[in-house]
């Protein structure tokens, strides 16, 4: 039987997973995981990409050590970050998106460009993080001088193991300078704030289409040969993949991990003034659909207070249960971005807490931010949404889960927990022939995975 790898790299953790069918179910093996994060260098947030490219090498070769050949391999990670190239050679350093490099950036680009005029055209919603302006703060500091390329973070992997320089859609959406009606990079935007044209020329490529096979020196270091091929990079694109919807883009998913990204598959995008101004985004699909979707700050803050706080998973669950709070505070606040005490932006904002009350603080307001988009996308549509699936790694959070239920008044359908590297293996396999198409694959990781709910 045919064996498929996902490389899914987040931004604290990355894991290798191998899955294949068997039975007329998804079979999946984690068989590598490594840390991640960004670090600080020169008062900057930074990937150290050197270090991701050897954690991806050791986990392939663990890969094909515990479980032979490989038919062929995908990468995705979050999305907007980058690495420029002059020609072979990188230009150093990866800035991390939330590094907050771009705070004069974005004034600047707005008087050129202002951002009514941007979304009209791509759809994207504001993040101070997004590509356009980290590419604007390069353009302003000269460093896209001798620039030849500009690849993002998963295809600049698939670079580094194939030789391949590609650019594919979901990922390329992301980046907030790709038109919604054309899907691909739009002119006229670049030209307006003088980029590089050439940074642009990339064919932008489906998921499912094939890179290439690993370089000589890579396939031998690893232990075999195999194709790369491009799943939807852009994790939360390959997550949505895998979600066990109901129906044909009309079911609400969150696909929950550092971010909660809250959202609806369209086949079309949406940039009407509504959707612009409760900051909902277009991000692309397979085949060129969109997820119209809002980013919530997620599970980034509950992580940064446990871990301020010295607690385990288990410790702040029970804490947070234990404990009554009826302070809510804005979790898509800028404060809480990045702060240098998580547990003080919170306190900030709502107040003198006990530990107890802070963490059931970020659970009950997690849950509104969610309920109030729900709500922003029910005006939208004129209906009423009945479920909520909630997919990725927060999907396992039984208590944001029941908080959730409760506070937006839908039932959560939870899982599966490892969407991306499902979404991501998915692509594989349909485009291997394992699978005839994406809805034969939901229907296989419905079969395969236990889905819990909540009322």
């Amino acid at each position: 039987m045919k064996q498929f790898l996902a490389v899914d790299i987040g931004a604290s953790s990355g894991r290798h997973i191998v899955g294949r069918i068997e039975n007329g179910k998804i079979v999946t093996e984690e068989v590598y995981r490594f840390p991640n994060g960004s670090k600080t260098k020169d008062g900057h947030l930074i990937w150290d990409v050197e270090n991701l490219f050897t954690e991806v090498k050791k986990g392939i070769a663990a890969a094909v050590e515990r479980c032979g050949q490989i038919e062929s391999l995908s990468i995705d990670t979050w999305g907007v970050d980058y690495v420029l190239m002059r020609g072979e050679n990188e230009i150093y350093p990866c800035y991390a998106y939330r590094d907050g490099r771009t705070e004069n950036a974005i004034r600047k680009m707005h008087a050129l460009v202002p951002f009514e005029a941007l979304y009209a055209k791509t759809g994207i919603q504001f993040q101070p993080f997004n590509t356009i302006y980290q590419l604007y703060a390069d353009q302003q500091g000269g460093r896209l001088e001798g620039a030849t390329d500009f690849l993002m973070l998963p295809e600049y992997l698939l670079y580094k193991l194939t030789g391949r320089k590609v650019c594919e859609y979901t990922n390329a959406t992301s980046t907030g300078l790709v038109n919604t009606k054309s899907h691909v990079y739009d002119a006229e935007i670049i030209a307006a704030l003088g980029l590089p044209p050439h940074l642009f020329e990339k064919e932008i490529l489906q998921p499912g289409t094939a890179v290439g096979a690993l370089k000589k020196e890579i396939a031998e270091e690893v232990g075999c040969n195999m194709t790369a091929v491009l799943c939807a990079t852009h994790d939360t694109a390959s997550a949505v993949l895998a979600a066990p919807l109901r129906g044909d883009f009309c079911s609400p998913y969150i696909s929950s991990g550092t971010w909660s990204l809250l959202g609806l598959e369209q086949p079309t995008a949406h940039t009407d003034a509504a959707s612009r101004t409760e900051n909902f985004s277009n991000e692309g699909g397979l085949g060129f659909t969109f997820r119209w979707q809002k980013n919530i700050m997620g599970l980034w803050m509950l992580q940064s207070a446990r871990k301020e706080l010295g607690l385990n998973f288990a410790e702040a669950e029970k804490l947070a249960r234990e404990s009554v709070c009826d302070t809510f505070v804005d979790c898509n606040d800028s404060v809480f971005l990045a702060p240098e005490s998580m547990c003080s932006a919170v306190r900030e904002r709502a107040g003198a807490l006990t530990d107890g009350q802070l963490l059931r603080c970020i659970y009950d307001s997690l849950a509104l931010c969610y309920k109030e988009a729900l709500s922003a996308m029910e005006a939208k549509f004129e209906r009423k949404f009945e479920t909520l699936n909630i997919i990725g790694g927060g999907s396992q959070d039984s208590f944001l889960n029941e908080r959730t239920a409760e506070i937006a008044g839908v039932q959560v359908i939870a899982g599966p927990a490892e969407a991306t590297a499902l979404g991501n293996l998915l692509v594989q396999m349909v485009a291997a022939g394992e699978l005839s198409d994406m809805q034969e694959g939901r229907e296989c990781i419905k079969n395969s995975f236990p889905l819990r709910t909540y009322q």
